[in-house]
This record gives structure tokens, sequence and C-alpha cells, in this order.
């Protein structure tokens, strides 16, 4: 019989830059305010990130925050849905790094995408 319970998540965070370049599906849940962080109170868009291709193709980071200002501007328009797009850096402005952004999906990364999603039948409870 197999265990219907899954184990807490140990995912630490994401880092963005071991994620550079790849194609990411995020299901994005909604907008988290108030977050206490080692740099202050902080807001973040919580989601589902699931990385396509690349190094680290196959990794899920479920319900997890995603903190870079940038990308929240571009996934707070879609909670309820998800977005596919590859994980790039924008312009650095002086005294600050270059900011993480999605850049839009080809026809090709829609491609994976769509087999992604047919090889993820959830299970309905």
């Amino acid at each position: 019989m197999s265990d219907q319970f899954k184990e807490p998540s140990t995912v630490s965070g994401i880092e963005w830059k071991n994620l550079n370049g790849a194609l990411l599906l995020i299901k994005v849940h909604g907008q988290e305010h108030a977050i206490k962080t080692v740099h202050g109170d902080s807001s973040a868009v919580r989601a589902d990130v699931f990385v396509l291709d690349g190094d680290q193709a196959d990794t899920a980071y479920v319900d997890t925050l995603v903190f870079p200002k940038v990308l929240q501007s571009q996934l707070k328009p879609s909670v309820g849905a998800m977005v596919l797009g590859r994980l790039g850096q924008g312009h650095k402005k002086p005294g600050q790094s270059a900011p993480w952004t999605l850049a839009a999906a080809t026809e090709a990364d829609k491609a994976v995408g769509r087999d992604f999603l047919a090889k993820s039948v959830e299970t309905p409870f």
C-alpha cells in the first residue's frame, strides 16, 4: 500500500541564479504582505514553481514565496492562473543587482509546457 501522505517540504527557497535561462511554469496562488525577513518586512507572491528544462529540470518548488520585485509584478496579475516564461535578468541599475524577469514563452516553450501539464495529472482527494 502506498503512503497517502507527503512529507513536509524542506525547500529553503529558490536560488534564482541556478535557474537562469530555464523555462518555468508558475502557478500563482496569491500575494503575501508583511512577511518578516532578515531585511525587514517584505511582500512576496505565493506560487508553485516548476522547472521544465535546464540543469534543474523536473525540480518543483511547491507553495513557495517569490520575492524578486520584477517577478512579483509579472506574476501578480495572474493569481489563480499559470504563467509560462523563461527566467533571465534585466538591466542593472547603478548600485543594484540586475532584476530577475520572465521572458515570454516561445511556441517551442509552450509545447514543452503543454507536455508537462499532460503528464502532470493531479490526484483528486
